[in-house]
């Protein structure tokens, strides 16, 4: 039997959010919050949200990389599903879903490619398995088999067996710009607390969302 879903409902009380609590900036808020959600599985885990030239959107959980007051940075196959929408359409959608906290910051704003020496400084950390891997995969491209996967990795490692691997030429950092970061608390009673920065001009304004 399928669950009773509506017997699943459960309120939220853990906190509120006030516009006194707030940081004097999103960047700072949010360094606030993910220091909390520090003991969270993966706290850095965010569903990227992207358009394509068609119109369609598409959603898949990435991992933050590198967070500052310029914005968000991830890493990705340029050739994939999302870098093929971010090249046709520029923008995405961010949201850090910490339900254990009852709480998400949901992110929109422009991407853009970071440097270069950005993206071969990170690839440098990445395990060896991981950056014969960012070989390996064309990412979202239709694959025959698990075997076939696992045979073109074999022969990656043979190839840079003696060699440090290279930054591969299709793949690289992105920053998600935001022109808006909200913080959502969950609330009793669905009363939501949802606060926005949001850039207006050069300036960013607080603003409360009903919730």
């Amino acid at each position: 039997m399928p669950p009773d879903l509506p017997a699943l409902r459960r309120d939220y009380i853990a906190a509120g959010l006030s516009e006194g609590d707030l940081a004097p900036t999103w960047h700072e808020q949010f360094a606030a919050w993910f220091a909390q959600a520090s003991h969270l599985r993966e706290p850095n885990a965010m569903v990227l949200s992207t358009v394509d030239a068609a119109g369609l959107v598409s959603s898949r959980t990435v991992l933050l990389k590198g967070i500052d007051a310029r914005g968000f940075v991830f890493f990705t196959n340029h050739t994939s599903r999302k870098g093929r929408s971010l090249a046709e359409h520029p923008g995405a959608s961010l949201l850090f879903p910490w339900i254990d906290l009852e709480r998400q910051v949901v992110v929109t704003g422009d991407v853009q490619p970071i440097a270069q020496a950005e993206t071969d400084d990170y690839f440098r950390t990445r395990p060896r398995g991981a950056q014969i891997a960012a070989w390996a995969s064309h990412q979202s491209s239709v694959v025959a088999s698990r075997d076939n996967l696992e045979q073109r990795y074999a022969e990656l490692e043979r190839r840079f067996d003696s060699s440090d691997v290279p930054v591969p030429g299709f793949w690289g950092g992105l920053r998600v710009v935001p022109d808006s970061v909200e913080f959502w608390q969950g609330r009793p009673s669905r009363l939501h607390d949802r606060l926005r920065y949001r850039l207006d001009g050069r300036d960013w304004l607080v603003e409360r969302l009903s919730p």
